[in-house]
């Protein structure tokens, strides 16, 4: 279920892009402007995908642990990653260091994506 299609990132330097075309696939009516990527795009593919798994689920933790085979504090550090990477959580933007490292140490998430997390993402919400 991988996402393919829409880039967030810039190859190049990595900062973050603009829509800049939309087309209707009917009649080919085209719109420009600048349009801003959504949060939900933005997510790093391994905490997209847990969503995607959650929301199938309809927010059963018991569920979602079955179909991952992860167990219960793991579902919990990956929800609360999503949500630090959309800017919610009891800190604002960011995320808790010690989750964080945690989710490093396991494997689940990349030391960029890690770095990203800790600083909160500001710097795409800027843009």
């Amino acid at each position: 279920m991988a996402r393919k299609g829409l880039v967030s990132r810039c190859p190049v330097c990595d900062s973050g892009m603009t829509v800049s075309e939309l087309t209707c696939e009917s009649c080919g009516t085209s719109v420009r402007g600048r349009f801003p990527v959504p949060d939900l795009c933005r997510l790093p593919d391994e905490l997209y995908q847990f969503l995607v798994v959650f929301i199938k689920n309809r927010g059963v933790i018991r569920d979602v642990e079955k179909e991952l085979g992860i167990s219960y504090p793991t579902v919990r550090s990956r929800l609360d990653a999503v949500l630090a990477a959309l800017g919610f959580g009891e800190q604002g933007p960011g995320a808790d260091s010690g989750q964080v490292i945690e989710m490093l140490e396991r494997g689940e998430i990349t030391a960029e994506e890690a770095e990203k997390m800790l600083r909160g993402d500001s710097q795409e919400k800027q843009e």
